[in-house]
């Protein structure tokens, strides 16, 4: 259940960044379920380290991570990045 969560934090982080604070949030861009997958399996030892408290769903995880950026490890912060690319 937690994967699934995660997934949905990156769709719903990924919609945010899209739209502007007056603009209706726009449909997330399609993002690459690989690079999801690998952005979870990277970070998950960041995860529990910086976030153990956090309760997944609604991005904040991601949060949790951007609040911590200057402890997350590089491979997380670059799977992440990589994760809310939108796929081409």
């Amino acid at each position: 259940m937690h994967k699934s969560i995660w997934l949905s934090g990156l769709v719903f982080m990924a919609a945010a960044r899209c739209a502007g604070a007056d603009e209706a949030v726009a449909p997330a861009p399609t993002v690459s379920p690989q690079a999801v997958a690998e952005a979870r399996t990277v970070c998950e030892t960041d995860i529990q380290k910086l976030c153990p408290g956090v309760q997944p769903g609604g991005g904040r995880i991601l949060a949790c991570l951007k609040q911590h950026q200057a402890d997350v490890t590089d491979g997380c912060k670059q799977a992440v990045t990589k994760a809310l690319k939108p796929a081409s």
